[in-house]
């Protein structure tokens, strides 16, 4: 009793697992022949060991197809398990690459882990596994590490069989048949030769009102800006032109008054309204008097009775009184100028009902264009999509 005593101290302080499975082997062999108790006492002793041996890790490797067709595929599912603070190394698959010679290894997934009561882990991977030669392939133990010591499954068996052939019926078999071309069907095709019809009208039809759009010229209404120069700055240039060419001085008085009066003329017609260009030196007078304008009359009455006689009676003037005609000529302009008259006129050419009309159809004309090149490259898309679908 005391050696049994000795020995279930030794299993308690050993933790490692060989030795305790060695040392209940041992236990056995000593004290079975000691009597029933002591067997009794044993037997409880190798019922720790069984479950100390229960916690050892265990690889496993099981197919899901024991049995294949050529070609077809089955996985082999890999199993480890270990502590929970056991190193676990799998290895290093590669899909493309053989597991053994005929066997090929299709995909590998990542390996899963899952726990387990009692303190362990459960680690697994799944293999993708054809061949495509007919023969019984003999997977050797595949090899996991755990914290460094290698532990295998078991050989595992993988028949991969072929179809059978029946070579006796020849006939019932046939070559392999040439590519044939699809049936023309016109209820496939009918459809899109229509809208083909339509594309072509509708881009002859918008060829037609383009020509027609170019044929009728647009109607360009611009607003034109004038500049325009105020009676008095007119007359005034037009007297400083009389002076430069020193017609007061020359004996030809009848340009120099002839110009000097249409001056004043024009000058009144544009700064007054009224048309004294038609008029007689009276009737400016009289006019002038009428709208109260009553500043220098006494000198233009003067000025264009002088030029009267000159132009229509030969009457030959001073020098001087030349001088003191233009002197009042001057000087009626300024009495009688406006200042701060706009100097640029703004217009707007109106619109007859013919050119309003015109305008209109061109617009409509634009638009029908617009519709129609969209509605050509809309038909022209799917006509085309639908073709390329067919052939």
């Amino acid at each position: 009793m005391m050696q049994l005593y000795l020995n279930m101290k030794m299993l308690r302080i050993n933790d490692d697992n060989d030795v305790k499975r060695e040392i209940t082997i041992h236990v056995l062999r000593n004290h079975i022949a000691e009597g029933w108790g002591r067997g009794v006492l044993l037997l409880c002793l190798f019922a720790v060991s069984v479950l100390s041996w229960g916690q050892q890790p265990r690889v496993v490797a099981e197919l899901d197809s024991i049995a294949i067709l050529i070609g077809q595929q089955t996985h082999l599912t890999l199993e480890a398990t270990a502590g929970d603070a056991a190193r676990v190394d799998f290895p290093d698959f590669q899909p493309r690459t053989y597991l053994i010679p005929g066997v090929e290894i299709v995909d590998v997934s990542r390996v899963d882990t899952a726990r387990m009561e009692g303190g362990q882990k459960r680690l697994s991977q799944r293999l993708t596994l054809t061949a495509f030669e007919d023969s019984l392939y003999g997977i050797p133990p595949i090899e996991v590490q755990v914290d460094g010591h290698p532990y295998s499954s078991k050989t595992i068996a993988l028949k991969v069989v072929t179809m059978d052939v029946d070579t006796l019926h020849l006939d019932q078999f046939f070559p392999p048949k040439d590519v044939q071309s699809n049936p023309f069907l016109w209820s496939e095709w009918s459809g899109y030769f229509g809208l083909s019809v339509l594309m072509v009208v509708l881009s002859m039809l918008g060829i037609y009102l383009f020509v027609r759009l170019k044929e009728n010229k647009p109607i360009i209404s611009r607003v034109k800006i004038i500049k325009r120069v105020p009676p008095h700055q007119k007359a005034l240039q037009e007297i400083d032109r009389l002076k430069a060419d020193k017609l007061s001085a020359s004996e030809d008085q009848k340009v120099y008054y002839t110009r000097l009066t249409d001056t004043l003329r024009r000058y009144i017609e544009e700064r007054f309204g009224f048309s004294a260009m038609e008029m007689t030196t009276t009737e400016i007078i009289d006019r002038l008097w009428q709208s109260g304008d009553q500043t220098m009359i006494a000198e233009l009455r003067e000025l264009f009775e002088t030029a009267d006689l000159v132009k229509f009676a030969k009457y030959s003037a001073l020098i001087n009184e030349n001088d003191l005609n233009l002197v009042n000529a001057v000087h009626f302009i300024d009495q009688t100028k406006v200042e701060g008259l706009p100097t640029e006129e703004r217009i707007v050419p109106t619109l007859n009902e013919s050119d309003i009309r015109t305008m209109q159809n061109r617009r409509l004309l634009k638009f029908m264009l617009w519709c129609i090149g969209i509605g050509v490259l809309a038909i022209f898309c799917y006509v085309a999509y639908g073709l390329v679908m067919l052939l």
